[in-house]
């Protein structure tokens, strides 16, 4: 009796299971013929995609490098897709694809759902969503994204860096400042970003890369750094980096362009360098301005081993005291003139110039060059070191170290960011750079500027940078550059270079050029001194620094500019029109409106229309001229 109950229990859960699975199977047929027939209705996937408000970067001057723009992906939902071929045929040419590799691209697909184009422009996304309106483009979508777009193109790119797909800095001050930039993450979407502001002017960094172009051109040169700085604040004016890029289209674009050589780069600077090893000697009283020594064309001195160390000079220069090393660019001078010092004091005083220390400027992936400890130094390393070889030095670290002897004796480490401007508006601090530190006497600072304006004179080998009415003071230098193949020093390979400072009483502006590996020509006082130059023409005129022929006006009024008000954003969207891009800054740190601004200059066009209600989520689209 019990076996027959538990086979009739059996059987009624085999029969319940079966009409079920049944049951199952028949929905599962249902609903496959459905989304056959009617294949329109299948959902189209969502992505919720987070748009951040990444914050500008901006010039001194609050000019705009980069910005945040609207993007687009461009998406297909295949069962909604009609005829291919139509399809391909409109959408192509707005991809910058053929047909043929659009079509090719759908078909291979193994998803239903593909990207077809990734950040496509604004204009583009206009055509795209109008074709999407009027059913000319079945099954495409476009996914909004957050892009970056850089207004100034290469316009000081390395400094300013890139952002990857996802929104994140990967180099320069996108990198460096990428969490003030992102802001903090909320709920829903991301709040605003800080703003940056660099130390760099737009208008200075246009002059530099101008000169420097044509510098580079002329001299078939591979590579060049071109900077100014104020060596009073240490504020980084102007830094080129040649060859260069367009952060608007990285991908075009190689890891070399991309470098930022100013900060990263270690290179042996060469005569250049006698400004600090000779301030080094003269301050510490090992040599004085009277000191005087023979060059017969080399320098040469027997080791306690027997070895003989030799220098060559590029002149027989006969009696030479400080102003000749650094006026004639003596080598054999200056390594005489360095025996005078123990090794112990001299490194003291390459370190306390920063040389073999990152300078903390902001730039990522900034280099500390090469000083070895004294106990590493050959009987040749020191007289080799003072005219520039057996170390290795950044550009940073140049401009660096010539502050002190602009600045009296006081050093000034550069920087490049000046403030950070929160998202209401808050100044949160300015970017302070290192601790500024006395390196050298008044006296052994001012004795070095009055060496270097000798230098432009017709006997100097920078009279080439000499301006008629305005005090210079430049020292330029050759260095060999080491064979990556063998280890010795190039016969062909070399690095011409200046660093000049003025005014040379009181200097407001200090410049550094290095060519790299210049063809034909190659002494720094024939390539670097003639775009030193130039630059310092052309900046001082700019930024009004005073001069024999344009002396400054003292003017014991005062002028009253109004502020004048942007419009209201309220309810509806207001007119635009006619409003300069500076009244526009301040809407960009609204949390509740997102602006995108596309130009220069004021505003000659915008979408939605004056009037058009504002609701959550509504976007201002503002072209300027």
């Amino acid at each position: 009796m019990i076996e027959e109950n538990s086979r009739i229990a059996g059987r009624k859960r085999f029969i319940i299971f079966a009409v079920l699975f049944s049951l199952a199977g028949l929905v599962l047929v249902l609903r496959y013929g459905y989304l056959m027939l009617f294949p329109t209705q299948l959902p189209r996937p969502v992505r919720n995609e987070r748009l951040a408000g990444r914050g500008p970067i901006l010039d001194r001057n609050g000019r705009l490098l980069a910005l945040e723009t609207r993007l687009g992906n461009v998406t297909l939902w295949r069962p909604e897709m009609t005829d291919i071929e139509d399809l391909s045929l409109e959408l192509a040419p707005l991809l910058e694809q053929t047909p043929a590799e659009l079509i090719h691209r759908i078909n291979s697909s193994q998803s239903d759902f593909l990207y077809l184009s990734r950040q496509v422009t604004e204009p583009v996304i206009r055509l795209i969503e109008a074709g999407i309106r009027d059913g000319t483009f079945r099954g495409v979508g476009i996914e909004p994204v957050v892009g970056r777009i850089y207004p100034e193109r290469n316009l000081a790119a390395q400094i300013i860096g890139f952002v990857g797909d996802e929104g994140t800095g990967l180099a320069g001050i996108e990198f460096a400042f990428d969490r003030e930039l992102r802001g903090e993450q909320g709920t829903r979407l991301l709040n605003r970003g800080s703003q940056i502001f660099l130390t760099i002017d737009v208008n200075i960094q246009y002059i530099l890369e101008s000169i420097a172009i044509r510098t580079m051109n002329e001299s078939r040169a591979e590579a060049l750094i071109f900077m100014a700085m104020d060596p009073r604040t240490g504020e980084i004016l102007g830094s080129v980096s040649l060859p260069g890029f367009d952060p608007n289209m990285v991908r075009l674009s190689d890891e070399i362009s991309r470098m930022d050589r100013p900060a990263i780069w270690a290179f042996e600077p060469g005569s250049t360098f006698k400004v600090f090893s000779l301030a080094a000697l003269m301050d510490a009283g090992a040599i004085f301005e009277d000191t005087v020594f023979i060059c017969n064309g080399s320098y040469e001195r027997l080791t306690g081993r027997g070895e003989r160390i030799t220098i060559h000079c590029l002149g027989n220069h006969g009696r030479v005291n400080a102003r000749d090393i650094i006026v004639f660019s003596c080598n054999a001078g200056a390594a005489y003139a360095a025996d005078q010092m123990g090794s112990a004091l001299f490194y003291h005083y390459l370190k306390d110039f920063g040389f073999g220390t990152r300078t903390g400027a902001g730039n990522p992936g900034e280099t500390a060059g090469f000083l070895r400890a004294t106990e590493r130094w050959s009987e040749r390393s020191q007289p080799t070191i003072s005219m520039g070889q057996e170390i290795a030095v950044s550009a940073l670290q140049m401009i660096q170290a010539i502050s002190a002897v602009a600045n009296d004796g006081v050093l000034v480490p550069p920087r490049i960011v000046s403030r950070i401007v929160s998202p209401d508006g808050r100044t949160q601090g300015n970017v302070e750079g290192g601790q500024a530190r006395r390196v050298l006497s008044a006296e052994t600072s001012r004795a070095m500027r009055n060496y270097m304006v000798d230098a432009t004179s017709y006997v100097g080998t920078g009279w080439r940078a000499f301006v008629e009415d305005l005090p210079l003071g430049i020292k330029t230098g050759t260095a060999q550059m080491i064979d990556s193949q063998s280890g010795a020093y190039s016969s062909t390979d070399f690095i011409a270079s200046a660093i000049a400072l003025l005014p040379a009483d009181s200097p407001s502006l200090v410049l550094y050029l290095a060519v790299f590996k210049p063809q034909g020509e190659i002494y720094g006082g024939r390539i670097a001194a003639p775009p030193i130059r130039e630059a310092a023409e052309a900046i001082v005129n700019y930024m009004g620094i005073p001069r024999g022929r344009n002396p400054q006006i003292v003017h014991p009024g005062s002028v009253s500019i109004p502020i004048l008000p942007y419009p209201a954003v309220n309810e509806t969207v207001p007119d635009f029109t006619g409003v300069a891009k500076r009244l526009l800054l301040p809407l960009l740190a609204r949390d509740d409106l997102r602006f995108l601004i596309y130009g220069d200059g004021w505003v000659v066009r915008q979408n939605p229309a004056p009037g058009s209600p504002i609701t959550q989520g509504t976007v201002i689209i503002l072209e300027l001229e």
